[in-house]
């Protein structure tokens, strides 16, 4: 059974040089697949290569994939703009002679905007290389591992669906139990009540009596309820057992459960019936939120 949830985690990390990164990969439930990227500037190539990987491995869920970059260790250096503090010295040479200006000092030279200026160190092209083919390998890596996670969970909500389903096959059994007695218990008292009402107006023909209480009997006969019950059942199973992008099948057959569960409860004519068609109802409402979870 390779049932998945369309709920799942992953993540995946590394170095290279002295810039780390970080892969984070989250998927909830969703209608179709909706990938949201968040990929930090300079990484935008990656855009292509990401969506077309995660699409091939996953078919449902709202995927959100995040990539992280940041420096390990301390690698810039600071140096002197010599053509702003060019600029700076023959400004001050100017007002050297002027009234209330102090000679110009070095320290405060230097804090001047602009004189001294961070250095970033060029990185070789075979490194930047190196570190494109190990984030691109932790994507991968990144997103088989929200498979596997995917499908653990997958593998969780089926022991939950199979045991929703064999409730409900439990409950249509005790309906189908109880309906089998119920058109002679229903003719019974139906036939008390003709009596009464033929003794209190003898004008009214047995025979018309007679076919209200045939109809009233075949409305009041569920044993088509259950039988598509019991096929849905059934249907649920052979979906389990398959496992693969079943979710919406499942969705779909949850309604026609709960369609079934309402027609039974609507013609229902004994009270112990009713309420069983009301724990139907109650645990197929159980098996539809689980479902909702399924890819």
């Amino acid at each position: 059974m390779s049932l998945a949830s369309m709920t799942g985690y992953a993540r995946a990390a590394g170095a290279t040089g002295a810039v780390g990164w970080t892969w984070e990969v989250r998927s909830v439930n969703g209608r179709s697949l909706d990938l949201r990227l968040r990929l930090p500037s300079g990484q935008d190539a990656l855009e292509s290569l990401v969506r077309t990987e995660a699409s091939r491995r996953l078919k449902r869920g709202n995927v959100t994939i995040s990539l992280n970059t940041a420096k390990t260790a301390l690698t810039s250096a600071f140096r002197v703009n010599r053509d702003v503090l060019n600029q700076v010295l023959a400004l001050a040479a100017e007002l050297a002679n002027a009234p209330g200006v102090t000679n110009a000092r070095a320290h405060g030279l230097l804090a001047l905007p602009g004189v001294i200026e961070r250095a970033e160190p060029e990185e070789a092209e075979a490194l930047v290389a190196a570190r494109d083919v190990e984030i691109r390998a932790g994507l991968l890596a990144a997103l088989d591992d929200l498979v596997v996670a995917r499908l653990a969970e997958g593998a969780r909500l089926a022991e939950v669906l199979v045991a929703h389903i064999d409730e409900i096959e439990a409950l249509v059994e005790a309906a189908g139990t109880l309906a089998a007695t119920q058109p002679a218990a229903l003719r019974t008292r139906l036939e008390a009540q003709v009596n009464s009402l033929v003794a209190a107006a003898p004008a009214l023909s047995p025979e018309r009596l007679a076919q209200e209480v045939a109809l009233i009997i075949a409305k009041a006969d569920v044993r088509e309820e259950l039988d598509r019950l019991t096929a849905h059942v059934a249907a649920a199973r052979d979906l389990l057992a398959q496992g693969v992008e079943v979710g919406r099948k499942l969705d779909f057959l949850a309604q026609e459960f709960n369609r079934e569960a309402n027609t039974l409860c609507s013609k229902s004519a004994d009270v112990q019936l009713t309420r069983i068609g009301l724990d139907l109802k109650a645990t197929i409402d159980r098996l539809r939120e689980q479902v909702q979870n399924v890819e």
